[in-house]
């Protein structure tokens, strides 16, 4: 019998390295990520150990691939210092309501949301291509909800972006305040907020407090926290 389960015992590691040696890229955690990656926890968990010159080739790929149109920008000092940030101007062929302020992780996890999910579940759920986002800013010195006590918000270090409103190549626009609970548009904002789990550390909405009833919050704290 201890033959056997001995046996038994190495077939298994020896079928658990060979399944390891030919796992998908995508499916494996300890292969750099690539911008091909599908959207799942794994790639959620790649793109939080990404050091910053990771990143910050990644991202230059990402806009010479046209799914992100960035400039770079100066650190800054002062009570909320900022490094390695990046003025994204564009999703590829979206819009945006203004320019904003990103950290490199924010840019890139953006960009791949847009591309790989919000573009698509648009078409499909909506018959129409995005064309635009609308959103309240991204970087902002303050503590969370301005309260004089509270940690820092993820703004005061551009980790978060406050998005309020869609526009749609059919001319279309939808707010976040309203759209939430309109039966047409509603299944869509949902599936949207949903898919932002893939790759921010929490997407927030309407339904998690009166805050953020117009918009929704993404940003790189947490993993994987949305509702």
């Amino acid at each position: 019998m201890r033959g056997k389960s001995l046996l038994t015992g190495l077939v298994i590691i020896a079928a658990a390295v060979m399944g390891y040696r030919w796992l998908p890229s995508y499916y494996n955690p300890f292969v750099p990520l690539t911008l091909e990656d599908p959207p799942g926890k794994i790639t959620q968990y790649k793109l939080r150990r990404l050091t910053p010159e990771a990143c910050g080739n990644l991202l230059i790929e990402a806009n010479q691939k046209q799914l992100i149109r960035t400039q770079s920008r100066a650190d800054s000092a002062g009570d909320c210092p900022l490094t390695n940030v990046v003025r994204v101007r564009s999703f590829g062929p979206v819009s945006l309501s203004s320019s904003f302020i990103a950290s490199c992780p924010l840019a890139l996890s953006s960009a791949l949301f847009v591309h790989q999910q919000a573009r698509p579940l648009t078409k499909e759920l909506m018959d129409s291509e995005l064309s635009r986002i609308e959103h309240l800013g991204s970087f902002a010195c303050r503590n969370i909800y301005h309260r004089p006590d509270a940690r820092r918000s993820e703004h005061a270090t551009a980790d978060a972006l406050d998005i309020s409103a869609f526009q749609l190549a059919n001319g279309q626009r939808v707010t976040v305040l309203r759209g939430w609970r309109e039966e047409k548009t509603s299944p869509w904002l949902r599936a949207l907020l949903s898919a932002s789990c893939d790759y921010y550390g929490n997407g927030l909405g309407p339904d998690y407090n009166a805050a953020h009833a117009n918009h929704f919050h993404l940003g790189m704290r947490g993993f994987g926290l949305c509702r």
